[in-house]
């Protein structure tokens, strides 16, 4: 996402907690929150981010609510979770590529505590990120879970529509039904 030149490099904290239950069978991974996501507290929040109206198409029901508690629900009752890679960093506004100090959330304790079997992130430097922050932490921890990378649902990914995001984000359900209801 392009940024003002002259916008300043913050550090920033996530702010907010993950959603996940005990049933929960994948686990999907942002970068950081966008500023939007940060102010409302909850994942995917830019109105133009299409996370939520891909994982409604996958599961063949409306885009809940552009309230937390609407998403929230959507999310545990399809059985997925949400957090983020980075727990705090230096970024620029919601530019990935200015993303410097990043700080990795622990994973350990939800996917020890869920059904969680496979990772997805959401974007080039989730993926970079996760595989260099996380992975070795898990495997340390002797949590061995497949990580696939899915292309951003960001509105920076402009060259992706909304029928490709949700084709490359089929393997999501998928993994939640080989792991039991979908």
């Amino acid at each position: 996402m392009a940024t003002h030149p002259n916008s300043p490099l913050l550090h920033v904290t996530h702010g907010f907690g993950p959603v996940w239950d005990a049933d929960s069978r994948v686990l999907v991974l942002g970068s950081m929150p966008s500023p939007k996501s940060r102010e409302a507290s909850f994942y995917y929040m830019h109105p133009q981010n299409r996370f939520w109206p891909v994982m409604a198409a996958l599961f063949g029901e409306p885009t809940p609510a552009a309230e937390p508690e609407a998403r929230r629900e959507f999310a545990l009752e399809h059985r997925f979770a949400l957090w983020d890679v980075i727990k705090e960093c230096d970024i620029v506004g919601a530019s990935d590529s200015s993303i410097r100090n990043a700080v990795p959330n622990d994973l350990a304790p939800i996917i020890r505590a869920s059904r969680i079997a496979h990772v997805f992130t959401t974007g080039g430097k989730a993926a970079q990120l996760y595989r260099r922050l996380c992975a070795p932490h898990l495997a340390s921890a002797g949590i061995d879970v497949p990580m696939t990378p899915l292309p951003s649902t960001s509105p920076a990914n402009a060259r992706m529509r909304l029928p490709d995001l949700t084709a490359a984000y089929q393997v999501v359900v998928e993994a939640i039904t080989r792991t039991g209801r979908a």
